[in-house]
């Protein structure tokens, strides 16, 4: 059975490192222009060179997102921007619209060109479409079922490769094109800006009674009549190991370096295990369910895998994610006193136990015994995020293993 490709995103170059260091055999990446995700922190030019240098010394793939729906302004914009690709070379360019395809055709014809979900790939004879312009890869829309792919992958050929979302945010909307976000806010969902209004909470208003907002209660926080869960595939690995997806991708380009090392990790080991051993990914799936929990997220649901979602498929009651664990930081290198460099996430203390989390699924209970500022005073905490530190948690530690703290 052929391996499939391990898809994870990175919002950051210390995301895509982490992404790649807990199990990723391909990140997707978005620059400063033209991807889905305004919102994100995106990546500079330079730091896509160095997280694809990055990415390459350690066998992963990078690929880059240019899949907004474009208007006349954004044509020439995107003609200079393929051009800096091409000379840094990324492995695909993920696209949507077809003039901007065709852009990429003519600039970089050597860069792969995969296409995006928000193309609305439905069937086997859009599939058909652009493998005869040339794509390599094309992402299913996230309304198809698994009986659906596995048709498409009988009638396409093997060098078409199907990629498909088996975890993270759903959207309301066919594939994501959505207008709510435009028509309250004027932050357009398919130029990368959307505001969520799927998440709000909504009231109802009669027509002869305007101003007069009357609330539909599911229970006494309201009701949230646009509020998918998450899709989360875990306990169906061999299920797609039978679909002949090629690669499997996780959403989540806005998400924390805790949320894509936990979820890289757990996918990693749970289709490792079913390829080596259905029986041993049966029995691991106790602590594959554990850990994808223990990130932030909402309820989880199958989506249209398995057929049309039924009401259980929606969130009425809230839209507040689960968090069960606050990330601390990364850690760095050592230095000449046996101490790590961490760059703190959240606040920790002298005296605290708190967890490290490693890439081969070992999560190690740790009291921290020692931190110091980068003048090397010992401090009882580190309450503010986002400075650089230096800690002795009474053991050896690896650059790149995660620091945690659980939650009550």
């Amino acid at each position: 059975m052929k391996k499939p490709e391990l898809l994870v995103p990175a919002s950051s170059l210390e995301v895509l490192k982490v992404a790649v260091i807990f199990g990723a055999d391909a990140v997707y990446i978005g620059g400063e222009a033209f991807g889905l995700r305004a919102k994100a922190k995106n990546f500079s030019m330079e730091d896509m060179k160095e997280g694809i240098r990055f990415a390459h010394a350690h066998g992963v793939k990078v690929y880059v997102t240019a899949n907004i729906l474009a208007h006349n302004r954004d044509l020439e914009g995107v003609r200079a921007y393929f051009r800096e690709l091409r000379e840094i070379g990324p492995d695909a360019l993920i696209i949507s619209d077809p003039g901007v395809y065709m852009i990429a055709k003519e600039v970089c014809p050597e860069i792969e060109r995969h296409i995006s979900t928000q193309a609305n790939n439905t069937n086997y004879g859009t599939y058909l479409f652009w493998h005869e312009l040339g794509a390599k890869r094309v992402v299913s829309a996230r309304e198809l079922s698994l009986a659906e792919i596995k048709e498409i992958r009988r009638q396409i050929p093997e060098d078409l490769e199907i990629e498909t979302f088996i975890h993270g945010a759903m959207c309301i909307s066919y594939s994501g094109r959505c207008l709510l976000s435009n028509y309250f806010t004027g932050r357009d969902a398919n130029q990368g800006a959307c505001t969520h209004p799927c998440r709000w909470k909504y009231a109802v208003m009669e027509e002869s009674r305007p101003g007069e907002y009357l609330p539909v209660y599911e229970n006494e926080r309201g009701t949230f009549i646009f509020n998918s869960k998450d899709l989360c595939m875990i306990e169906h690995i061999p299920d797609l190991l039978d679909s002949g997806i090629d690669s499997y991708k996780i959403e989540g380009r806005m998400k924390t370096a805790l949320y894509v090392a936990t979820v890289a990790r757990t996918y990693r080991k749970a289709i490792d295990d079913c390829l080596k051993n259905p029986k041993l990914y049966e029995q691991n799936l106790p602590w594959y369910r554990d850990q994808i929990s223990n990130c932030t997220y909402r309820q989880f649901t199958t989506g249209f895998f398995y057929g049309k979602p039924g009401e259980d498929a929606q969130i009425y009651d809230s839209n507040t994610y689960v968090k069960e664990y606050t990330y601390l930081g990364i850690v760095g290198e050592r230095d000449a006193n046996g101490r790590y460099a961490i760059e703190q996430r959240n606040k920790f203390s002298l005296g605290e136990q708190i967890e490290i989390m490693k890439p081969d699924g070992e999560n190690i209970a740790v009291t921290v015994r020692g931190i110091w500022d980068e003048d090397g005073n010992l401090m009882e905490s580190a309450p503010h995020p986002k400075q650089k530190l230096f800690i002795d948690l009474g053991m050896e530690m690896n650059e790149f293993d995660i620091l945690r703290r659980q939650e009550e």
